[in-house]
Formats: structure tokens, sequence, C-alpha cells
């Protein structure tokens, strides 16, 4: 399996929070490629910029350490975005699900606004 980490899956995975089911943790860490999408790290950045996160370790190095796939943003998963319906708002839940589509990925999150989408998912 291929996964794509929403910002709080991956959050939660680096952090050891409980919200994270067992049968997702177990699936994370035995599925073939886990990435996690620069979307992220710039919605994270946002949320530590104004306050609303705080994290132990810097975002890119908590991927290192986890052995996880930067996943870059390319011009490719912007054009995706255009043809999304607009059953979510949030530009970066959009540019998750686009970048899922288009690398054929599964996304690990706990926002039922992605399911309208038909994006493989796996429930945090």
């Amino acid at each position: 399996m291929r996964l794509l980490l929403d910002t709080h899956a991956f959050l939660w995975w680096s952090e050891g929070n409980p919200r994270l089911r067992v049968r997702t943790r177990r699936a994370i860490a035995a599925a073939e490629t886990v990435v996690v999408s620069a979307a992220s790290a710039w919605e994270a950045a946002i949320k530590i910029a104004l306050g609303r996160l705080s994290i132990r370790i810097p975002f890119e190095q908590a991927v290192e350490i986890n052995a996880f796939e930067q996943l870059p943003i390319t011009f490719a998963h912007v054009a995706a975005v255009t043809g999304l319906a607009p059953h979510h708002r949030d530009p970066f839940d959009r540019m998750l699900i686009a970048q899922a589509f288009a690398e054929g990925l599964t996304i690990v999150t706990h926002d039922p606004r992605f399911e309208a989408y038909g994006v493989p998912v796996l429930w945090t």
C-alpha cells in the first residue's frame, strides 16, 4: 500500500498521539511507501506562525526520522486541483486530494469530506 498522510495524521504519528488508531498505525508501519506532502509542511508552518500549532521537532526532520518520503507540489498536481468538485474548501486538503489521484496514493485522514471525492482513504 502507498500512503499519503494528511497533516494531522502525520503529526499524530510523529507524536505518538493515541487518536491515531492502532490498525492505522500498523498500516502505516507496514506500508510499501509513506509520503508527506509539501502542502502539509506549508499548512503546519502557517499554523505555527499563527500560534495555533506547536511541534517538538522541525517538520522536515520529523519526516526524515520516520523514513517517509517528501512529496513536492508539481504543476501536474496544481492542474489536478482545477478538476476537483468544490466538496472541500481547504486549499491544503484539496491539494492532498489532487496529489493522491495523480500519484495513485491512499490518503490517511480523519476528515470525512475526503470521501466525497472517491479518493482511496484509510481512516485515522
